[in-house]
């Protein structure tokens, strides 16, 4: 049936005068709404700056602490996150601080909308917390200020939350992750898991033809500008210098793409675009010498990776001693923190897995393919993917043996087995990794790092002849005001200040653009000129990247062929120094002698613990052939846990999985010998409610790999000998057996007739136990010398948590399975410290 001459869709004409007609009415009213958003943004920009603490939160607060009042001050504060109506906070729940960097930009990007890092974390029910700080810092406050300031807001976070199950999380972005990294390692025992995205701790590292912002501070000549810049600005360093150093990375962005997207999309992008503007010019200061230390120490001198670096009061700042797991989460798309940044401390501190595992470290990373390096704690898809995996599972985190695993999160699917144990739409699991596959992703070149160090020594020399010949005049004539008209005519500072209603040129802009709105008229997404002018955009864009990669390729052999000089490396003083530029840190003699004590208490529980440890061996018997934990796994411990009465503390349970983990990796062979004995004092019920409850926690994600259903059924044979002779040994014994027994007693022939009464099953247990093939929780091959001289030195190791964990195995079957599951890791959770290692096991 032919429809009505009117409910058709109009057809765009292809007359050229109407489309150019068309095109040039659209093209100047969308001129006119982009100078209105920009009018937008000046004001916006001069309403936030007028704020005494501006942010840009999106969220309710309220002030805990200022670091104002503090016996060191600085301008840092600890905010509580009010939660949003309909969410409730779960005191049992440990909280989360969320620290953003201050690294030229404002507070609050961590939580500047609902799908971000604080938002996560409250609809998870989480007590959330978060490190604010003011635009201006206090006169005399450090690095190590700040440092002391954010140990003191822990302190206050846990105390405010006695009955939550384990310290804080931190989550630390950017420049705040070195910064609470530096703070975990002196003040270890006020973090729980440590969560940095997008973090440089290794500063010389990086990939060839990629990320040349390391070049920087050489092409500069080190760090003597860097004192020129905080002299100018009167002591302070004005923070827009850093973003321009972000905005020159990527000048197609810059000059073009971000400016053209808005100019295009007028109609719908503008809340967006102020939005992040928002907080983009919020520019904040550094005090002088607190940039200085920044650059000298770390862009430059690059001494946190190898614990080079000594606070004021002689304590050595060493990332191996902090006790938390570390989530290192990184993008290859990161031009600003790439992947060989966040992840190069841990080949310059370790030489070898067992090292790590000797420290009792748990580091967890994870490489995003493409995100950007403020997706990496802006985008909303990062959001409701990785921050909601790593929230979601943040116990099941804190809980995994030492070592190196790799986060992997995939799509549920219907397919997906006992998918209703996993939260969300995804699959988190962590796969076991050696320090080798960290390498390969950090790719350190040797050659790479002399020139570095070249840097570093030169860059020392120029700052020196700066401080001798230069800063005594410069400061002489700086003045306060000077300094203020310096801060303002910064070229991205100044458009923000210009283009808004203060000025009388610009006001007029927002009554044209009120008109414009009421009649506007867009072009057809086919108008010939709409389509050029997409042409000419892409054209621009592309010849900026060209010209970028050609300026990055300069830069780069600029830099090699400078400092790659015999002659340039001879007069930095290289040349009379043999041996990497990058030495190990190495182990101290104290370290070693608490390590061989903690081995020596290992061995010695080698048979404590009851059915409960003998589960979790099982369970890092069975995962070193998986080598993988899936959160389902976890879901269901979390399950049993809940329901049981009896249940370990998280802590515990921490301890005891720490323990029996380190315990395998010193002498699996002992270990799984002494099971029998483990298994004695448990009826033949609680033996099987115990293997059932670790087969359904094992097979819970997925079905198992040919090599673990081959170690589970090792494990099984010995659960199940020791439940035939715990069902014997309660059995009433004949009358003419009990008399046989009593009457050989009393003679010389009891030992006999022990046997003719158990020894069958005793027989049984210990052949079942000594044809397991013996595994370790090591993951190199010269990790069981290394592991035979210590164990981990983890916080509360002087407390067995074995001996706590087999105090209670009464109650019934049902119960014993709860409580068994409660205090065992999740599944393959000792798969990530304990790797196969067939070899002969001997009769103990």
């Amino acid at each position: 049936m032919a429809g009505s001459g009117t409910d058709h869709t109009p057809v765009p004409s292809f007359n050229p005068w109407t489309a150019a007609y068309e095109y040039a009415v659209d093209a100047w009213q969308r001129g006119v709404l982009y100078a209105d958003v920009m009018r937008q943004r000046g004001n916006q920009y001069h309403d936030h700056m007028a704020k005494r603490a501006p942010n840009v939160l999106s969220m309710e607060f309220e002030l805990v602490l200022d670091g104002r009042e503090l016996p060191r001050p600085v301008n840092y504060g600890l905010l509580r996150i009010t939660p949003p109506e309909g969410v409730e906070v779960d005191p049992i729940k440990r909280p989360f601080l969320v620290v953003d960097p201050r690294a030229g930009h404002g507070p609050g990007i961590g939580g500047f909308k609902p799908e971000s890092e604080i938002g996560v974390a409250v609809r998870a029910g989480h007590p959330c917390y978060f490190a604010t700080f003011l635009p201006q810092p206090m006169p005399t406050q450090t690095v190590e200020d700040v440092m002391m300031a954010e140990a003191r807001f822990l302190e206050e976070i846990i105390a405010l939350h006695p009955d939550a199950e384990g310290k804080p999380v931190v989550v630390a972005n950017c420049q705040a992750g070195w910064q609470i990294m530096m703070t975990a390692a002196v003040h270890p025992e006020l973090f729980g898991p440590i969560i940095v995205a997008g973090a440089p701790l290794s500063y010389w590292a990086g990939w060839r033809g990629m990320n040349p912002m390391r070049y920087a501070g050489g092409l500069l000549g080190g760090s003597w500008l860097t004192a020129l810049t905080s002299d100018l600005g009167n002591g302070k360093f004005d923070g827009a210098w850093l973003v321009q150093n972000f905005e020159n990375l990527n000048p197609a962005n810059t000059l073009w793409s971000k400016q053209y997207n808005l100019y295009s999309k007028v109609d719908t992008e503008a809340s967006r675009y102020l939005s992040f503007e928002k907080w983009w010019g919020g520019h904040v200061f550094l005090n002088g010498p607190e940039i200085q230390y920044i650059v000298d120490n770390l862009f430059v001198g690059n001494r946190l990776a190898t614990a080079g670096l000594v606070t004021s009061d002689g304590i050595r700042i060493d990332l191996r001693n902090i006790r938390s797991p570390i989530v290192v989460f990184c993008s290859k798309g990161d031009n600003i923190t790439p992947p060989p940044q966040a992840l190069g401390w841990i080949p310059d501190l370790y030489q070898n897995e067992a090292e790590i595992l000797a420290h009792g470290q748990t580091i967890v990373y994870a490489v995003h393919e493409s995100i950007g390096h403020l997706g990496i704690f802006v985008s909303g898809s990062v959001a409701r993917k990785e921050h909601q995996e790593f929230t979601s599972n943040i116990d099941m985190i804190d809980v995994l043996p030492p070592g190196i695993y790799e986060a992997e999160i995939v799509d549920k699917t219907p397919d997906t087995p006992n998918a209703d144990l996993a939260f969300g739409n995804y699959v988190l699991s962590f796969e076991q990794r050696k320090l080798d596959d960290v390498r390969a992703i950090v790719d350190r070149n040797e050659e790479d790092d002399q020139r570095f160090a070249a840097v570093a020594r030169i860059s020392d020399i120029n700052l020196g002849m700066y401080r001798s010949f230069v800063q005594p005049w410069l400061r002489a004539m700086v003045t306060p005001q000077s300094a203020e008209w310096m801060q303002r005519m910064h070229p991205l500072r100044l458009p923000y200040e210009l283009i808004s209603d203060r000025n009388p040129l610009i006001a007029p802009v927002a009554k044209v653009a009120e008109q414009v709105r009421e009649s506007r008229q867009q072009a057809s997404p086919s108008n010939p000129f709409l389509v050029a002018q997409e042409m000419f955009s892409n054209m621009v864009e592309t010849g900026l990247n060209i010209w970028q990669e050609m300026r990055d390729s300069a830069d780069e052999r600029a830099f090699m062929g400078i400092y790659g000089s015999p002659v340039v490396q001879d007069l930095a003083g290289l040349g009379a120094k043999s041996g990497p530029p990058r030495k190990h840190p190495g182990v101290s003699p104290e370290h070693r002698r608490f390590m061989e004590q903690r081995a020596a208490e290992l061995r010695s529980m080698l048979q404590e613990g009851g059915l409960r440890v003998a589960a979790i061996r099982m369970l890092l018997y069975v995962s070193g052939a998986e080598g993988g934990l899936d959160e389902r796994s976890f879901a269901l411990i979390r399950k049993m846990r809940a329901e049981a009465d009896n249940a370990l503390t998280l802590e515990q349970f921490k301890d005891v999985i720490r323990e029996q983990a380190l315990m395998m990796t010193l002498d699996s062979t002992a270990a799984i010998q002494a099971m029998p004995h483990l298994l004695e004092g448990s009826t033949a019920a609680e033996i099987r409610a115990g293997l059932d409850a670790m087969k359904s926690v094992l097979e819970a994600a997925e079905p198992l790999s040919d090599a673990a259903r081959e170690s589970l059924n090792d494990m099984e044979r010995i659960f199940e000998a020791a439940e035939r002779r715990a069902q014997r040994r309660e059995q009433p014994q004949p009358v003419a057996r009990r008399r046989t027994a009593k009457a050989a007693d009393a003679g010389n022939g009891a030992q006999d007739a022990a046997e003719t009464v158990n020894g069958n099953a005793v027989d049984e247990l210990v052949q079942a136990a000594a044809q397991v093939p013996a595994k370790t929780a090591r993951q190199h091959p010269a990790a069981a010398r290394k592991a035979a001289n210590g164990a981990s030195p983890a916080k509360g190791a002087e407390k067995p948590a074995a001996k706590t964990a087999a105090k209670s195995r009464s109650g019934s079957a049902a119960k014993t399975s709860a409580k068994t599951a409660a205090s065992t890791p999740a599944r393959r959770a000792g798969g990530k410290a304990a790797s196969r290692q067939p070899s002969k096991a001997k009769t103990s």
